[in-house]
């Protein structure tokens, strides 16, 4: 009893301290952008918590995410976000909520997946085919949603903002080049390179205190 009750507080402290990380990341890559998007290291923590505490919590990490960037979106924090959310409240609430959520949900049930299927003889090649799925999925919910329920907006960001999407022609280049082509790239190597080193050295870590 007193250990499974360590154990869960021990599950606890780390989940909070992820959900601070998700927080003060997300905040802190608004100032650091690629392009006109803010760089996503918020994944990283996100990836985390789905492979050392289970899918569910990957899930709920990824829907803090979602829930911070809908609110920046909203105070107009983060510009590009705020035009989607004056374009179409509803779907732009949609769209952050679900490609968040489904970053770490995905993330957690392919590391789980694999890790079953492989054993933990090949926990690295599990960890990083894991760790690169959550961008994967992240700008791929992205993308369709901006073909889905803001074309037209993507449409115009050329005439709107020359300086930014000047050299882009209609939206089709505008989302692939000028949102998530160089987003995508940062995001995809950050997860790649350390996702894996930080669940490692946590897993020492959680078994030290156990």
């Amino acid at each position: 009893m007193r250990t499974s009750a360590k154990q869960k507080t021990l599950r606890l402290v780390q989940l909070a301290l992820l959900v601070a990380l998700v927080f003060v990341l997300q905040m802190l890559g608004s100032f650091i952008k690629i392009g006109p998007l803010p760089m996503s290291f918020v994944l990283v923590p996100i990836v985390v918590g789905a492979f050392l505490l289970g899918w569910k919590e990957g899930a709920f990490l990824g829907f803090v995410f979602g829930i911070i960037t809908m609110v920046m979106g909203i105070f107009g924090v983060d510009g590009f976000s705020f035009l989607l959310w004056q374009a179409n409240p509803f779907w732009f609430v949609v769209v952050c909520l679900v490609k968040a959520t489904a970053a770490g949900l995905g993330a957690g049930l392919i590391y789980k997946g694999l890790n079953k299927l492989l054993g933990e003889k090949y926990i690295v090649i599990t960890t990083v085919i894991a760790s690169i799925s959550a961008p994967i999925i992240n700008t791929g919910i992205f993308v369709i949603g901006m073909f889905a329920f803001f074309f037209n907006t993507m449409e115009g960001l050329p005439a709107l903002f020359p300086t930014v999407f000047g050299q882009f022609n209609g939206a089709v280049e505008v989302v692939f080049l000028g949102l998530a082509g160089f987003n995508f790239l940062g995001e995809f190597v950050v997860n790649l390179v350390v996702s894996p080193a930080i669940v490692r050295i946590i897993a020492v870590v959680s078994k030290k205190i156990k």
